[in-house]
């Protein structure tokens, strides 16, 4: 249950970044801002069609650019140098995932989401037109920049609207919506760039995307900031769906934004292994981007069967975790947290060594659901445990961490390969992090679930 405040989308911008804990009620009655999927299912399912949206942007990029890095100017063997389109995404990306966070505190979940969708319009330009790789790290810089705004509200909108006990089916949906995009646009790429070429197909495509995402979100999507801020209220007054102390101790209601960071972290042992699960996950992730598409050319494969097998990862793993994350909510997260990130290991072993296509599709599906396993039962693991008042703050830190691990492993897997003058060693290390990962989440964390274990 919530409080509606108004029929407007946001309140006072200064209570806002207070967290609304003296928010002031307009006169006049004060009607239910319910929480729930179903009964908030229409703007549930706008915001997963905004996922939808970026998964489609990012998943075009991802197929085609290491492919056609030489078209840039990219020496053959410059790994580090290739990698750094990576590293800048990341970082950018990182940064706004908490930045973000914080933003929509005082400016509302939509606006801030509109202002990723703006940031996008440069990306079809600078990849159009561009003569060098600097262009293609600037084009990422804005992507970074789209993704931490656009992605980070979409997600933390739709949790907002969830209740306690649908977290995990909501993270899977987000990442269902937005993941099942990125393998069709991978496949839908790889078509394009068949008939027309890459910079004509990426630019029209993903122009035409960015425009249609940002009218609609201006137009159909509400600000989901209140029910945060009712759910706030109820926590206080011990209703909060009957899990009253089920929270993180060890930081008040009242917290800053940096105790916030501190304290998810480094301050908790569970938001911490959480945090760095989410940094494996993306160096394993930044590998697949870059290093997979280039090992399997080099075998000999087109871009179409690589758009295939890029599908087939990005499509396994955003369907599968609309049943994780359903799943996650009855069985719990952690053991399946653990189980991916060992199941990811053991997929990029096989798929530096493996040269069938065949086996190779069934290798990429086994990465997808190692993904979804890990993916979207974080987000909820660390949504299961934040204050309704940080809880945007908490998996803004979250997705920082996570997502300088695209710079991490971009550089560490770039200078790996780039010193070894081969690609297999940088598999074999994301591997070996990995399982060091999983067995850290088993070592330092707990259930999360409601009505599992207290924390």
């Amino acid at each position: 249950m919530g409080v509606r405040l108004s029929d407007t989308d946001l309140p006072d911008r200064r209570i806002a970044c207070r967290h609304s804990r003296d928010h002031v009620e307009s006169a006049g009655t004060i009607p239910l801002y319910e929480r729930g999927i179903r009964i908030n299912l229409y703007q549930f399912l706008q915001h997963g069609l905004q996922l939808f949206f970026i998964g489609l942007v990012i998943g075009m990029e991802r197929n085609v650019l290491p492919l056609v890095s030489h078209d840039y100017g990219v020496p053959k063997g410059s790994f580090l140098f290739l990698m750094s389109f990576i590293v800048s995404f990341g970082l950018v990306k990182g940064v706004l995932n908490f930045v973000a966070g914080h933003l929509s505190e005082c400016l509302g979940r939509k606006r801030v989401l509109l202002l990723g969708w703006v940031a996008a319009l440069p990306i079809p330009f600078l990849l159009r037109f561009g003569d060098n790789w600097y262009w293609v790290v600037v084009a990422n810089l804005f992507l970074g920049i789209n993704q931490g705004l656009a992605w980070t509200m979409a997600v933390t909108s739709n949790v907002d609207l969830s209740r306690a006990n649908q977290r995990g089916f909501a993270a899977g949906f987000n990442e269902f919506a937005g993941y099942l995009a990125v393998g069709l646009g991978g496949l839908l790429i790889g078509y394009a760039t068949q008939m027309v070429g890459m910079r004509l197909a990426l630019f029209w495509l993903s122009l035409i995307i960015i425009v249609l995402a940002g009218w609609l979100g201006a137009v159909f999507l509400r600000d989901t900031l209140p029910w945060a801020h009712a759910e706030h209220r109820e926590s206080e007054a011990d209703e909060n769906d009957g899990q009253a102390g089920h929270f993180a101790t060890g930081l008040p209601a009242q917290a800053s934004a940096k105790a916030v960071f501190f304290f998810v972290s480094f301050g908790h042992p569970g938001f911490n292994a959480f945090c760095q699960a989410g940094v494996i996950n993306k160096v394993a992730d930044a590998l697949l981007w870059v290093f997979l598409p280039l090992l399997l050319n080099a075998q000999g494969l087109d871009t179409i069967r690589i758009g295939w097998i890029s599908a087939v990862y990005g499509l396994t793993w955003g369907v599968c975790q609309l049943f994780v994350g359903a799943l996650s909510d009855l069985v719990g997260r952690r053991n399946m947290i653990i189980a991916g990130q060992w199941l990811l290991a053991v997929g990029i072993l096989l798929v530096s060594v493996c040269r069938d296509t065949f086996w190779l599709l069934v290798i990429a599906a086994l990465l997808g659901l190692g993904m979804a396993l890990v993916y979207a039962n974080l987000i909820a693991a660390v949504a299961d445990i934040s204050r309704p008042a940080w809880r945007s703050l908490a998996l803004g830190t979250y997705r920082f961490w996570r997502d300088i691990g695209y710079a991490i492993g971009g550089g560490v897997l770039g200078m790996v390969a780039q010193f070894s003058m081969r690609l297999e060693p940088a598999f074999w290390l994301a591997a070996g992090l990995l399982l060091l990962s999983g067995w850290i989440v088993a070592l330092r964390a707990v259930e999360t679930r409601p009505r599992f274990d207290r924390i």
